[in-house]
């Protein structure tokens, strides 16, 4: 692996093997001392051209537990501030040295173009461009159902990967870069999605997804049994930079595609919720379901980590051996 710039960079194989080298790192972190050696003397650059937490800060743990240096790099109050161009920041980051160069950025592809114009040797991860992808988010979400189901005996002979789970993810599917990188993975993986949303709310070309369309939440709840169920934020704020009008109101919206407390009632015992974060409490998603006995939404985040940890360590070690020792810690 060279590069991790859309979830179909992954074949079944491939993807097997990050969520099993990310399970070898997550039991490194249930240790006292949970740095690694691994990649000291390695240097990852967080580029972040848009805001945020979870996603900056897990890779950034990441890193720091597999003692790589870490640079932050933000756009607001740098250069790019001032119009600098992607190519100048590439060049400017192969100047320091940059190992691997973790991107977000609003432009759809800009992470492809970092890593195939020939401005830098460094290994790129998306960590999210514009609408289209967010690989290492289904990479955590993958790995969080398959370490739940497997524990709960769902009913699903699961092996390493999650054959036959059916999921069900509903929301703002146009503007998510979480619901095409999940839909990709999860198939590969031998998933069932569904995908459920109003018809403003889905992209052009979703048909030629692997993957059911629905706008009807109850039905896909209570005809599918789904094994979990994956809610999406409203993003309100690209809404308004494309005109609005998406649905009628927020409380309709909610009636209608929020999962609550009923809803949530109607799932399989062993079914779980997960929300990518940010959540829109009230909106998507009620403080009964994100707060409920089967919300995996904090602990996603924790996975996120052994997940990044994973990616990292696979495209900056070459992956072999398949995972750092439990002694390697220093």
């Amino acid at each position: 692996m060279r590069h991790l710039l859309s979830a179909a960079d992954l074949d079944r194989d491939g993807a097997v093997h990050v969520l099993d080298v990310a399970e070898q790192m997550a039991a490194t972190q249930r240790r006292e001392i949970k740095k690694l050696p691994t990649l000291r003397g390695r240097t990852v650059v967080n580029l972040f051209f848009e805001d945020s937490t979870r996603t900056r800060t897990s890779f950034e743990a990441a890193a720091k537990r597999l003692s790589a240096d870490v640079i932050n790099f933000s756009a607001k109050g740098s250069s790019v501030s001032k119009g600098e161009s992607l190519k100048d920041t590439a060049l400017t980051l192969e100047a320091m040295g940059a190992d691997a160069v973790v991107v977000r950025h609003s432009a759809s592809g800009a992470p492809h173009r970092l890593a195939h114009a020939g401005w830098s040797r460094s290994a790129v991860v998306n960590a999210g461009d514009g609408t289209h992808e967010h690989p290492t988010q289904a990479l955590l979400d993958a790995y969080t159902m398959r370490r739940h189901l497997r524990a709960a005996g769902s009913g699903h002979a699961l092996g390493r990967d999650l054959h036959g789970v059916r999921v069900v993810i509903v929301g703002d599917v146009l503007h998510s870069r979480v619901a095409r990188s999940n839909v990709l993975l999860l198939h590969t993986l031998g998933a069932h999605v569904t995908l459920v949303a109003p018809p403003t709310l889905l992209p052009v070309g979703v048909g030629t997804w692997p993957c059911e369309v629905s706008h009807d939440l109850d039905a896909a709840l209570t005809g599918g049994a789904p094994d979990a169920v994956m809610t999406l934020r409203v993003q309100a704020e690209r809404m308004t930079t494309t005109g609005g009008g998406f649905f009628p109101s927020a409380r309709e919206y909610s009636r209608r595609y929020g999962l609550d407390r009923r809803r949530a009632a109607l799932l399989p015992e062993h079914a779980i919720v997960m929300h990518p974060g940010p959540m829109n409490r009230g909106l998507e998603i009620s403080a009964d379901a994100a707060d409920s006995a089967r919300s995996t939404i904090v602990e996603q985040v924790g996975n996120g980590v052994a997940v990044r940890m994973a990616v990292l360590y696979l495209l900056l070690a070459g992956g072999e051996p398949a995972a750092p020792t439990p002694g390697g810690d220093s």
